[in-house]
């Protein structure tokens, strides 16, 4: 069956959105499409039904597709812990760490698993649109490179070059890119296309054509910005983005190696919700209502980020305002009277202090849990999953945040901190509806119908810009 790979000029440029629109318009077109992502760095994960984690963006991707996500996808996860090290995720399960410096030393191992993963994809569908990561123009790297076009090569996928003309050079990018890959790696591009373009399309044309005539590429179109992106999760940490809403104000703290954040994507669609993002070196505003201590890859070290910005200050102070405060699976450890880590699984073996908000304590492992659940919270039916080590207990766990089937979580005795493992729970219209109502404020139902939705207007929008034919066909 056919393949094609989009790859772009440099990070951000677009490559998910790009291959999430062309997964969902391939399915309205009668075909079997799987999206599929080589090697993906990111610590917003999600469950698949086959019990292992992927990039969230694949797992959005394979919505657009219709399928349920699978470890095949996204066979190889970097889940970043610290500046130079992430724990790998080889078809969906943890295989250990690595420091930047070693991991060239794992990658025929994860080549393996890739081109594995791919032939399944591959042998069960029609097409597979593949998602490179970076750019190819990082030739530095491109010694065992699994990525780009080292998976291309390998498994004979044809690839189409995205490029970025909201940032900026992008006759540059695209040309530059041709000059400083080799020729055998420039002969597997089949064109390109423009991302991000604001205005009007056509005064690009001189550029357009220079771009064909310096590569001698086929260009499938200038796809202008498109305007709904803010109704799809995020991937990257980097485009995080507070709710434009008015009413309640729910501060979100930004945590170093934050984790699974579109747990927050509901309340920034909710018009009585005002969504602030804090960022680093900012105090939590006098004004909040409720406090969220999101996921974290590192909870010890994302609680010392916490308090060497002073939020453990602001969020005493907030509590003693009668605020409210909800930890979310590292959050919720944070949350407690002491992370003990015996074997250093969560980085460096030892003990540390809480912030005392809940009292329960928490106690790291190596074992990973890694599971979609169900069940109920708040009076409401919940699904969600959990992906986190350590287990936690104590005196408030007798008050569970929820039960999925068993009991999940602790809630103060006065009812205003409550902390729980579970992700996803905000996207269950009935279960936010509750939450918000307890805090005065009436949620606005149909957020899952949103995000398909919007997928269906990314599609129309790529229809209406694209030669989305030609790209769909590039593979035959």
């Amino acid at each position: 069956m056919t393949a094609v790979m989009i790859q772009g000029t440099g990070s951000n440029v677009g490559k998910s959105l790009l291959v999430a629109g062309l997964c969902r318009a391939a399915r309205r077109r009668g075909l079997s499409v799987a999206p599929f992502k080589p090697q993906n760095m990111s610590n917003n994960a999600a469950v698949t039904g086959d019990g292992g984690e992927i990039g969230r963006a694949q797992a959005l991707q394979a919505r657009a597709c219709g399928l349920d996500p699978h470890t095949d996808m996204n066979p190889v996860l970097l889940k970043p812990e610290t500046d130079t090290g992430s724990q790998v995720i080889l078809q969906g399960r943890a295989i250990g760490r690595a420091q930047a410096r070693d991991y060239a030393a794992l990658k025929p191992r994860l080549l393996e698993g890739v081109l594995d993963s791919f032939a399944r994809l591959r042998a069960a569908h029609d097409l597979v649109i593949v998602e490179g990561a970076g750019s190819p123009a990082e030739v530095n790297l491109r010694p065992r490179d699994i990525a780009n076009m080292g998976f291309a090569r390998a498994a004979g996928v044809p690839v189409v070059l995205a490029g970025d003309i909201d940032r900026g050079g992008v006759i540059a990018q695209i040309v530059g890119t041709q000059a400083v890959i080799d020729s055998d790696d420039a002969a597997m591009v089949r064109g390109f296309l423009i991302n991000k373009f604001r205005g009007d399309p056509r005064l690009f044309d001189d550029g357009y054509r220079l771009i064909e005539e310096r590569t001698g590429w086929h260009g499938f179109g200038v796809l202008p910005w498109f305007a709904g992106a803010h109704r799809l999760p995020a991937e990257d940490a980097v485009d995080l983005r507070s709710g434009g809403g008015e009413g309640l104000h729910v501060v979100c703290l930004t945590l170093s190696r934050i984790a699974n954040f579109d747990d927050l994507d509901p309340l920034a669609v909710e018009p009585g919700v005002r969504l602030t993002m804090l960022r680093a070196g900012q105090v939590i505003p006098g004004d909040a209502d409720l406090v969220i201590l999101p996921g974290t890859k590192s909870t010890m070290g994302d609680l010392a980020f916490l308090r060497a910005q002073g939020w453990d200050v602001d969020l005493a102070a907030h509590r003693r305002r009668g605020g409210y405060v909800l930890g979310i699976c590292g959050g919720y450890q944070m949350l407690g009277q002491q992370i003990i880590d015996p074997s250093g699984s969560d980085g460096v073996a030892g003990q540390v202090p809480g912030l005392g908000l809940l009292d329960v304590a928490t106690v790291m492992s190596p074992d990973k849990r890694v599971v979609r659940v169900a069940g109920t919270a708040l009076g409401q039916p919940v699904t969600g999953y959990e992906i986190h080590m350590g287990r936690t207990s104590g005196p408030d766990c007798a008050r569970p945040f929820a039960h999925v089937p068993e009991a999940d979580g602790a809630v103060s005795t006065d009812g205003r901190v409550m902390g729980s493992y579970l992700h996803g729970l905000f996207s269950d219209d009935g279960f936010r509806a509750a939450y918000l109502a307890r805090l005065g404020v009436r949620s606005q139902p149909g957020f899952e119908a949103g995000v398909d939705a919007a997928l269906d207007d990314l599609a129309d929008h790529l229809e209406a810009h694209l030669d989305v034919a030609g790209l769909l066909s590039v593979g035959r």
